[in-house]
């Protein structure tokens, strides 16, 4: 009997211990959540009345069909909107010609457009502009994107023990002792002994999935003391996606039309998608709405194609569609990608979520596969690679969840060998996804043959022509098979600039010349050492993919490098098609004129420009995309080169693509910079001496050359012995 009362007690205090940290984990996250809530009102409701400062006040007249006069009002001083909304019904009423009635007519008109304005305006974190409002809210961001997806994920887990066992510890007070247990009654006993027996259950439950581990680190996380300002816009300025996906999660994302969010597909369709559960629990990222959106498409769906334009996330979507299968019981899953981007996809894998990735590819391809098949996880292949993968063979050892086939336009040609290949695979796999940010819409032939590996009984519906009716119409036509999204609908506060680090592998010519430059201790060859071999230079296919896809979307680029030999290199890859290059040798009197013959082609044009003579004193507006050959020793020469697109006249949001080596000086040269990166941002993007005197801050390139040099000799050196 003893023994029992004490396991009774035993249990009655681990639940009760429970219940506390749930409700501390909850108390925490609402905590945190408000504080963003708050700062968002504050830099919202500013917002708004600086474009209300900008709406004249004859707009009242519009709001009232005409029936309202503002005479007096501008007479009196009340040309804007906000004024009139920052004013009292008492104070217009004092206005000579204003009575009672034009008054409540005037406020009633101006807090229409207000709360217009108000569901509309969005909200964008510019880091130019560091006041008070809205460091507090990038403060406040900072504290759940530090905390992760675990923290919310703990709040849920909290919600969920409170339901549970709260009541049951509330039903179980009768056999904390004795005489409770005598006043009780026998059936309140008997109730309280069943409520003790269901919380040992669940008490098994939760510690078997380590909540109490779980809630622990989420209050250590969400009571962290709050980074200084200039901390925060830092960290901001690294991984500002994160920042607004955090954000997006909180408030309804103003400015997004929900029809554009959802690539206008059927409300019904819409309505099932939105209704597709997405388990989160093996992401490392906090998803945008519309991002959320594409995953539940492509799991309703199970083929589809996700075409949303470059930067909009796709890779993200489709890792959250495998970390949900994942939760769900799958365990292998296959990623197929041009050679290009393999790196990228391991990185991205394994940084969004917590599945393994596999390189199948190169003299490891063999350990890598067979470690996959035994282990699970994520194989990453290229279009050659997939040929010698045979669906059969590996099937017989995994069942693949999903394929992953990105720029999947690639296998347009049904002929090719590696379009048999996919479609070897997309038969024999439930679930196939194909990424493209190629619009299908001015290729319907394209389409066509991509459909008809998913869902071969949409082809009938897919027709020359179909897109005549324009892309609305057309993606509703295919909306079960297709959803793309554009950056002007889904990202209203995309900043002007959007940076994307291109990660590639050296071909076997461009090693041997890295080796042979390093072993020479020549600097300035091992920089250039990626375009070596042009012919099988990976970065130049990268590039040559990104010309291609800007041309697809009618855009302009300009590409710099440091030197002319890469510049030469390029401009023979595009058969000439390209303006320039703009370097020592172009007298300063001709240079605008190539930039002013750039800007004035129609549609897509390339500008080649060597970055210490193209990136200064030049307007070069009309590009949207920048292309950096190499990371360049010196920060304030990209950014000069950057800023030669950001400029008044600019309509288009600028990306900026840096071509980068795994493994070589482009790694090293990034390390080093970055581990002075917070003292560069703080001195040399604040200080008047700094952008003054940019070289004041720049980091030594000699010096950084010798150390640079000395870390790969001894790194390649280890590596060979």
């Amino acid at each position: 009997m003893v023994g029992e009362r004490r396991r009774v007690g035993v249990v009655l205090a681990e639940a009760e211990g429970l219940r506390a940290a749930a409700g501390a984990v909850v108390a925490d996250h609402r905590g945190a959540v408000e504080q963003v809530r708050v700062a968002y009102v504050g830099v919202r409701d500013r917002l708004v009345r600086e474009e209300l400062g900008a709406i004249p006040v004859a707009r009242l007249r519009d709001v009232t069909e005409g029936r309202l006069r503002v005479g007096a009002l501008e007479a009196a001083g009340l040309g804007t909107v906000r004024q009139v909304v920052e004013a009292s019904g008492y104070t217009l009423r004092l206005i000579p010609g204003v009575g009672a009635q034009t008054a409540a007519q005037a406020l009633a008109a101006a807090g229409q457009i207000a709360r217009a304005v108000e569901q509309t305006v969005a909200v964008r974190l510019d880091v130019e502009r560091r006041d008070a409002m809205s460091s507090a809210l990038v403060v406040a961001l900072q504290r759940l994107v530090a905390a992760g997806p675990e923290a919310r994920r703990a709040r849920e887990t909290a919600e969920r023990v409170l339901a549970e066992v709260e009541p049951l510890v509330a039903a179980a007070g009768p056999a904390r002792g004795v005489l409770r247990g005598l006043f009780a009654g026998r059936e309140r006993r008997a109730q309280a002994q069943a409520a003790v027996e269901s919380l040992a259950e669940a008490l098994v439950g939760f510690g078997a999935r380590e909540v109490p581990v779980l809630f622990a680190q989420a209050s250590v996380d969400l009571l962290r003391p709050p980074l200084d300002p200039v901390e925060a816009w830092t960290d901001f300025e690294l991984r500002s996606a994160d920042y607004y996906g955090v954000l997006g999660g909180i408030v309804e994302e103003a400015g997004v039309e929900l029809a554009a969010a959802e690539g206008f597909l059927p409300e019904d369709l819409s309505d099932r998608v939105r209704a597709e559960p997405l388990d989160d629990a093996h992401c490392r990222v906090s998803l945008r709405g519309y991002q959320a959106f594409g995953a539940r498409f492509a799991l309703a769906q199970r083929r589809v194609i996700i075409g949303d334009e470059m930067g909009l996330g796709k890779t993200v979507q489709a890792i959250a569609v495998l970390a949900h299968l994942r939760a769900r019981g799958s365990t292998h899953f296959l990623v197929v990608c041009p050679a290009s981007v393999l790196i990228n996809w391991i990185r991205e894998v394994e940084s969004r979520s917590t599945l393994r990735a596999f390189r199948v590819h190169g003299p490891e391809r063999e350990a890598a596969l067979a470690e996959w098949l035994r282990d699970g996880g994520v194989a990453v292949v290229t279009f050659d690679g997939l040929r010698r993968l045979e669906a059969s063979e590996v099937a017989e050892s995994a069942a693949v969840g999903m394929v992953v086939v990105d720029e999947a336009h690639f296998v347009k040609n049904r002929a090719a060998q590696r379009s048999r290949a996919v479609a070897a695979w997309a038969e024999r796999v439930e679930r196939v996804l194909f990424l493209t940010g190629t619009p299908m819409e001015n290729r319907v032939e394209e389409f066509r043959t991509l459909v008809e590996y998913l869902q071969p009984a949409l082809v009938p519906l897919v027709r020359q022509g179909s897109a005549a009716a324009g892309p609305a119409a057309f993606r509703k036509a295919v909306a079960p098979a297709y959803l793309r999204r554009n950056q002007q609908d889904v990202l209203t506060e995309l900043p002007e600039v959007v940076h994307v680090d291109e990660w590639e592998e050296f071909s076997p010519a461009d090693l041997a010349a890295y080796r042979s430059a390093v072993a020479a201790g020549n600097f300035p060859a091992m920089r250039r050492a990626g375009y070596a071999d042009p012919a099988d230079s990976a970065k130049l296919k990268r590039l040559l993919e990104i010309v291609r896809e800007a041309a697809d979307g009618g855009l302009k680029v300009v590409v710099f490098s440091f030197f002319r030999d890469v510049l030469a290199a390029v401009q023979t890859a595009l058969d000439q098609r390209a303006f320039g290059p703009i370097d020592g040798s172009l007298e300063s009197a001709r240079r605008q004129d190539v930039v002013d013959g750039f800007s004035a082609a129609p549609g897509h044009a390339v500008l080649l420009c060597q970055i210490q003579a193209g990136g200064v004193g030049l307007n070069i507006q009309a590009a949207s995309v920048v292309i950096l050959c190499e990371p360049q020793v010196k920060p304030t020469l990209e950014e000069q080169a950057v800023a030669r697109s950001r400029r008044m006249g600019q309509v288009r949001r600028v990306r900026v693509h840096r071509l980068l080596a795994a493994d070589s000086v482009d790694q090293r040269v990034l390390d080093l910079l970055r581990a002075k990166g917070r003292l560069f941002d703080e001195y040399a993007r604040r200080s008047e001496v700094a952008e003054s005197t940019p070289e004041a801050v720049d980091v030594s390139e000699q010096s950084l050359a010798a150390l640079i040099v000395e870390e790969e000799q001894l790194r390649l050196a280890a590596a060979e012995g």
